[in-house]
């Protein structure tokens, strides 16, 4: 391999520099050979002997072997963009939400690319400097995808804030990733970003892509583009050159749930290693599928998915509304008709409440069709999961009958891949789906894998399971119990470079052996499926010194009682368990915010066990006993599976409200901040101990 002096510095990280990389010289007997000047980007691989770094302007060695995923060459997005540009020049990439003139503006690839250059050129001139970032702050659209990868053409980071993301958090953000330029959606981002303007003393340039601007200084898209078809692009093409598949081209930020978020430094090759693994595990196909863009971009799954995945294969994206979590999805779903679907568990229930409201307006004759057809569709299912892919004649007559039906009416009738992510879904859920002929697939990962690490497939598929892991990656359980449990540790070309500037929490999370380790509990069966069993910073340790995994037993609990949204396990350093529980109750669809009342679900269960209450705050006013028996009633169920008595819940309590985002209890991807509930239900967890 061709070693030459770097261009700049390796940030390398004491302790990591000099000790050998065990793993990956076993496993990976070579790696990728460095460029012979330094400037033969944006594909070229720059000379390190580093596994991990934190520093901007760092890069790592990219570990090949004989297989066929890892002997890829590596590539840089620019690069990737550049070759899908050549190969489908005339092929719709994106296709816009609906504008105000009611109309949707599609780009083919080839315009994709001369967008991003454009987009790319202006930057520059804006005063876009190598190794720092721009932020986005804004929802999904081509701009979005447009200044991300115009970001990374330039020499910088593209860094995603939440659009829920209060004024501090995006100046932490901002300042951290060192941003020149933020690019927002709309008069109500901007005002985030001029509120913490003064505190950014490296912010050189704002942009507003939506609405009309009316603000000084702050450039509107029509004016980027402006700047940008007005500069040659020599400069663009010299920074090209200096561009390497092996350094950081994305910064993703956690949600930040305790304390600040770590910047997840991502290079060019981990984004569309992980990209590439992806289309090839599922068996998608170039230039045919279709992708509905509505999850946050700021979050990785999105990412890899919607903008990387898409972009490799040369996909087509249709993005959605504002209000697509809000009621508005299926909208979208049904002009788009995507050939897969990605949706957090989150969207699968709230699609699940709105079909079982559907089907309780069906007559007799409607209710038996539909449950015979739903029995047809389980068995097949289960079947093919098991490995007999036997089509009975009820199955085919009740796909004719009713689940071609119901997939149309959802936008899923050409969709062939149905997937989840980001956080558990629940074995009833999944059943509901796979009887109506929607085998959901789930995914596991995380940020600093660069997405997904293990996917089930219809041919590699167990219920409760996240998979298998995907070809040419790595999975190994560290400190194994004597239940063959341990933690999850993932190694491949997909694991992220390092945290921006944080060699501690790197060290942390990454060992020297290039093992990341994701904190999450977890087993392996004979078949090489993946379980996750728990989280190991969740893990409550009651005073009596007993590990306890609080998903599980919250699972336990919500199993036993659907009007239950949400169980929340306290006892860390406590002598007992008690439990914070919220009834499922309608959502503000505007601000999504929960409301007072019952879901209809939860007013027809009220009333047949002969409560009166049609609002949670009636059930606490009132101590509604009877609501409250049966709540008691499930925990007593749930308890009778607990494997011990320091595993059972002594007492509960109903929250005034269910949780949600606006509320705070609720991260952008929906996970419950489990600290944040800690602190706002301090009073009711003290009653219960007193």
């Amino acid at each position: 391999m061709a070693q030459v002096q770097p261009i700049l510095s390796n940030g390398a990280i004491n302790g990591f520099a000099d000790k050998p990389d065990k793993v990956f010289a076993e496993s990976f007997p070579r790696y990728a050979p460095a460029s012979e000047t330094g400037l033969d980007g944006p594909d070229q691989v720059l000379y390190s002997k580093l596994g991990t770094t934190t520093e901007p302007d760092g890069r790592c060695r990219i570990p090949l072997d004989d297989s066929e995923e890892n002997s890829v060459k590596p590539m840089s997005v620019p690069g990737q963009l550049m070759r899908s540009a050549k190969l489908y020049p005339n092929h719709i990439a994106m296709v816009s939400r609906l504008g105000v003139d009611g109309k949707r503006i599609s780009y083919t690839y080839r315009e994709y690319e001369l967008q991003v250059r454009t987009v790319a050129r202006a930057f520059l001139k804006l005063g876009l400097e190598r190794h720092h970032s721009v932020c986005i702050l804004g929802f999904n659209s081509p701009q979005w995808f447009i200044s991300d990868i115009a970001a990374i053409y330039a020499g910088g980071f593209a860094a995603g804030i939440y659009t829920t993301n209060s004024p501090e958090a995006c100046q932490f953000i901002a300042e951290s990733s060192r941003a020149n330029i933020i690019v927002v959606e709309d008069a109500k981002q901007l005002e985030k970003i001029l509120e913490i303007k003064k505190n950014l003393p490296l912010l050189k340039a704002i942009i507003q892509y939506d609405g009309i601007v009316q603000e000084k200084n702050v450039y509107s898209w029509s004016e980027l583009l402006e700047i940008g078809k007005n500069e040659s692009d020599d400069k663009l093409e010299s920074v090209l050159k200096t561009i390497a598949a092996n350094e950081c081209c994305t910064l993703v930020y956690t949600s930040g749930t305790v304390g600040n978020p770590k910047g997840v430094m991502l290079s060019h090759d981990n984004l569309l290693h992980n990209a590439r693994g992806i289309i090839k595990y599922v068996d998608l196909k170039s230039g045919c599928e279709v992708i509905v863009s509505f999850l946050p971009l700021s979050h990785v799954a999105a990412q890899v998915v919607d903008i990387f995945t898409s972009l490799y294969m040369g996909g087509t994206i249709y993005f959605a509304d504002k209000n697509a979590l809000k009621g508005s999805l299926v909208d979208t779903l049904t002009v788009a008709r995507p050939t897969a679907f990605l949706g957090v568990p989150r969207v699968w229930e709230k699609i699940y409440e709105k079909m079982q409201e559907v089907a309780r307006n069906n007559g007799p004759i409607k209710t038996w069709i539909a449950n015979w057809a739903k029995a047809q569709g389980l068995q097949y299912n289960m079947n093919k999961m098991n490995g007999i892919d036997y089509k009975h004649w009820g199955y085919v007559i009740a796909k004719w009958l009713v689940f071609n039906k119901v997939k149309a009416a959802l936008g899923l009738d050409r969709c062939k891949l149905f997937a989840t992510a980001a956080a558990p879904l629940s074995t009833e859920v999944k059943k509901y789906f796979m009887s109506l002929d929607i085998p959901i697939m789930e995914a596991y990962g995380m940020s600093e894998c660069s997405g997904a690490h293990t996917l089930s497939t219809e041919k590699k598929y167990r219920l409760g399971s996240v998979g298998c892991v995907m070809k040419g990656l790595k999975t190994k359980l560290d400190n194994l119990d004597n239940t063959g449990e341990g933690e999850i540790c993932m190694a491949g070309r997909h694991i992220f470079m390092g945290y921006l500037n944080d060699p501690e929490k790197t060290k942390e999370a990454k060992d020297e052996e290039g093992w990341l380790h994701s904190g999450d509990l977890g087993r392996i069966d004979i078949d090489r499926f993946l379980y996750v069993t728990g989280r190991i910073k969740e893990l409550i340790i009651t005073a009596g010194g007993e590990n306890i995994p609080p998903v599980h037993i919250e699972h336990l609990v919500l199993k036993e009682l659907s009007a239950l949204s949400n169980a929340l396990l306290i006892g860390d350093k406590r002598k007992y368990l008690t439990m914070l529980v919220s009834l499922k109750t309608e959502s503000n669809s505007d601000t999504g915010e929960t409301l007072d009342s019952f879901t209809e679900d939860t007013k027809i269960w009220a009333k047949s066990i002969g409560s009166k209450s049609t609002t949670v705050s009636e059930v606490i006013s009132t101590k509604d006993p009877i609501i409250f028996k049966e709540i008691q009633a499930a925990i007593d169920r749930a308890n009778l599976k607990s494997i011990s008595n320091a595993q059972k819940v002594q007492k509960f309590r109903i929250l005034p409200h269910d949780f949600s985002i606006p509320t705070g209890e609720l991260g952008p991807t929906l996970k419950v901040k489990r600290n944040v509930v800690y602190k706002m239900y301090a009073n009711l967890i003290e009653e219960m101990y007193q």
